[in-house]
């Protein structure tokens, strides 16, 4: 199959395709970077279907000096909506954009100290060029499975200052058995990649998330915050008291279940996704992100995906004066909802006509939190737009 080349009004170009060979991946890829004087390229990939290390030997044959930065998913953005077992590609040209990204390793067991330096030694060596007018934000990608999101995420953002921070957690397609990203011909695991962009182009970091909550409350009453996995729900078998409350049996709990029936926690004043990730055979519950004894969990109805992400989409267009393209990370529980509920095709056509490019994660950055089922990204304004 031919790779798909698309280039967006402010220049930023997407490249992509399924059961194609990487060796004709990667000599597009070289091409466009260079006709783009791209800094830095940017991959997200289906692990089932692509090789990791089988890009990392074409990159290094095909431009061996471009920069580029990537991880696997559960499920990709293309240009053409939701897609599976592909690659894409963005790129962001030097006359508008400068970029650099750092690899921070062993994030599971690093000190938050190591974190910040490594934040600091990347801003230090970051020189971009100073577009008149330009602003600067941070891009991280994350191994999904490293339950270190929440520590790592706010050490970056404290790290950053004002920079925006925006990204997603690297997926395996729903297997839950290892991510992987690549930085610079690196293929790792247990680790982050922090990208920072100063871009000419206007742009606007923003989140959607489509649930409301209700007034049925779970505590959380023995759990293990080391794994993230809840044993007890109330004082009784987390599957089962969480099975209860939704209508359904404890042995039919499937990711689909954790879609539909979200659980959320409140904090000051308001309410962020704390979804399941696996129900276990003791009868116990992993979670995506951060879990400990005390938490009052509160079931939420999903609302209109397509409606509310429209709207938000609508209100970040109305700020920037049209959107031309979106980089974009998407909870992979927000897929299979939309799935669920039949709407599939109906998010992946809003998708397409709003020009947005990503992947399908294990948890959503925005700012200083590690987020679930909510939709992140940096909208980008049209180059018109940008030289008003």
């Amino acid at each position: 199959m031919t790779c798909h080349i698309t280039t967006y009004a402010c220049g930023i170009v997407a490249i992509h395709g399924s059961g194609l060979g990487l060796d004709e991946f990667a000599g597009t890829l070289a091409v466009q970077a260079k006709v783009a004087g791209a800094e830095l390229a940017s991959l997200f990939f289906s692990q089932d279907a692509i090789d990791a290390h089988q890009i990392a030997a074409n990159m290094a044959e095909h431009a061996p000096g471009l920069r580029y930065v990537g991880c696997s998913t559960a499920g990709e953005i293309t240009p053409d909506g939701y897609g599976e077992g592909s690659i894409i590609a963005m790129l962001f040209p030097s006359d508008k954009f400068s970029a650099s990204a750092c690899l921070i390793r062993d994030i599971s067991t690093a000190r938050m100290e190591s974190v910040v330096k490594d934040v600091r030694e990347l801003r230090r060596s970051f020189e971009p060029k100073r577009f008149a007018g330009g602003r600067t934000f941070g891009v991280v990608l994350i191994d999904g499975l490293s339950r270190a999101e929440e520590a790592v995420t706010s050490a970056l953002y404290w790290s950053l200052d004002e920079i925006p921070l925006v990204g997603g957690s690297a997926g395996d397609n729903l297997r839950f058995e290892k991510t992987t990203l690549i930085h610079n011909g690196n293929v790792v695991s247990d680790c982050a990649i922090l990208m920072l962009v100063h871009s000419a182009v206007p742009f606007d970091v923003f989140k959607t998330e489509n649930f409301n909550p209700t007034s049925r409350k779970l505590v959380v009453t023995a759990s293990d915050p080391d794994t993230r996995t809840v044993h007890e729900i109330n004082a009784e078998p987390a599957a089962a008291a969480y099975a209860q409350a939704i209508g359904l049996d404890a042995g039919s709990l499937t990711p689909m279940s954790f879609a539909s029936y979200p659980l959320v926690v409140r904090v000051g004043g308001e309410y962020f996704c704390r979804s399941i990730q696996k129900a276990n055979e003791d009868g116990s519950l992993t979670f995506f992100c951060a879990i400990d004894n005390g938490i009052v969990l509160t079931l939420a109805e999903p609302m209109g995906m397509v409606e509310s992400t429209r709207a938000k989409l609508h209100d970040v267009a109305a700020g920037l004066g049209g959107i031309d393209v979106v980089l974009g990370f998407d909870c992979v529980l927000r897929r299979l909802d939309a799935q669920n509920r039949q709407s599939l095709a109906a998010i992946s056509s809003l998708y397409r006509e709003n020009n947005i490019i990503g992947f399908g994660t294990y948890g959503e950055q925005y700012r200083s939190m590690h987020l679930n089922q909510t939709f992140t990204g940096i909208a980008f304004a049209a180059s018109s737009a940008a030289s008003e």
